[in-house]
């Protein structure tokens, strides 16, 4: 089980080193970003103690998909991917918020609801839903981007532009964005039998002062699937319906006593269920791209991440 966790790489023009919960990125000459998908795993803002094989290049390929297929309609970060689990793209400036948008009533929205909750981020829900209903129109519920360690959290509209976070001009752009970015992987997932049941996108700023999509895109770290065949009749008899999405991480987590409640223990994950992670993720990439996932060569992970950017950057 050879997995990047952690990389310490020393780049020529090298300026800036940024660790996400996932994602490593690397500012080369105050103009690019190097990327790295990591085979960390994330779950109620807590990084596991241990990584999941070919995690990072699945997100990363996935990803890179997913930008070329809405390049048309929403202008992305993205210039090149020299490394199945890299990306080389524009410096940005993040806006710090991320922008979620549901079609479903599902997470963490179905969580708040069962407590009674009818709005969230100053977006009322209608009453008389259940679990995994479709909302009338998609909602977006964005929550402020959290530093290392701390959790994000819910934010309306009126916060975000009242606090001064995003200007309201600059806001409707990533509203609206994020509305034509939800349509096509609505359509995309629906040729592949799934439904994009919810899912997060963020945005930054060029140098120019271009607004561009950032990070990852409808990947199963970033987005909730449902299986389309069956969606309705589960409904009907108020059954759990088949996903694609870490979720069964989070339900796993939580059936062993841990949501990243302070003084909650994470619970040992051993060989065999990393392993059903693993194969679990491959199944996702399949089924979100509809082609066969096709291993990199992971016995000298990081020196082949190395050499691949160095090679990319010399060029």
């Amino acid at each position: 089980m050879n997995t990047i966790t952690d990389t310490n790489y020393n780049f020529p023009n090298q300026k800036l080193v940024y660790k996400g919960k996932v994602r490593e990125v690397y500012t080369i000459n105050d103009e690019v970003l190097v990327m790295i998908a990591t085979d960390r795993l994330s779950a109620f803002d807590v990084v596991m103690p241990r990584g999941i094989p070919f995690k990072g290049q699945i997100l990363n390929q996935i990803a890179t998909k997913m930008m070329k297929a809405t390049e048309d309609l929403v202008p992305n970060w993205l210039i090149d991917t020299p490394d199945p689990n890299v990306a080389v793209g524009h410096l940005c400036e993040p806006f710090k918020v991320e922008m979620v948008i549901r079609g479903y009533l599902s997470g963490h929205a179905a969580r708040e609801y069962k407590v009674g909750k009818r709005v969230l981020c100053g977006v009322s829900m209608p009453d008389g839903m259940k679990e995994n209903d479709k909302f009338p129109e998609p909602i977006i519920t964005p929550s402020t981007k959290a530093d290392n360690g701390e959790h994000d959290e819910d934010i309306s509209r009126e916060e975000i532009i009242s606090k001064g976070i995003v200007s309201e001009e600059e806001y409707l752009i990533l509203e609206d964005y994020t509305r034509k970015l939800f349509q096509r992987g609505t359509e995309i997932a629906a040729k592949q039998g799934l439904i994009l049941v919810d899912t997060k996108y963020e945005f930054g700023k060029t140098k120019e002062g271009k607004i561009v999509l950032i990070d990852e895109i409808h990947t199963p770290d970033s987005s909730r699937y449902f299986y389309a065949e069956g969606y309705e009749e589960r409904q009907q008899k108020n059954e759990a319906q088949k996903q694609l999405s870490k979720e069964f991480v989070r339900q796993w987590l939580i059936g062993n006593g841990f949501q990243g409640k302070e003084g909650q223990k994470i619970p040992e994950m051993n060989d065999e269920y990393i392993q059903s992670v693993s194969e679990r993720y491959i199944e996702l990439y399949e089924h979100i791209t509809g082609e066969s996932f096709v291993k990199a060569d992971v016995s000298e992970v990081e020196k082949r991440i190395e050499r691949n950017i160095l090679n990319y950057l010399h060029s």
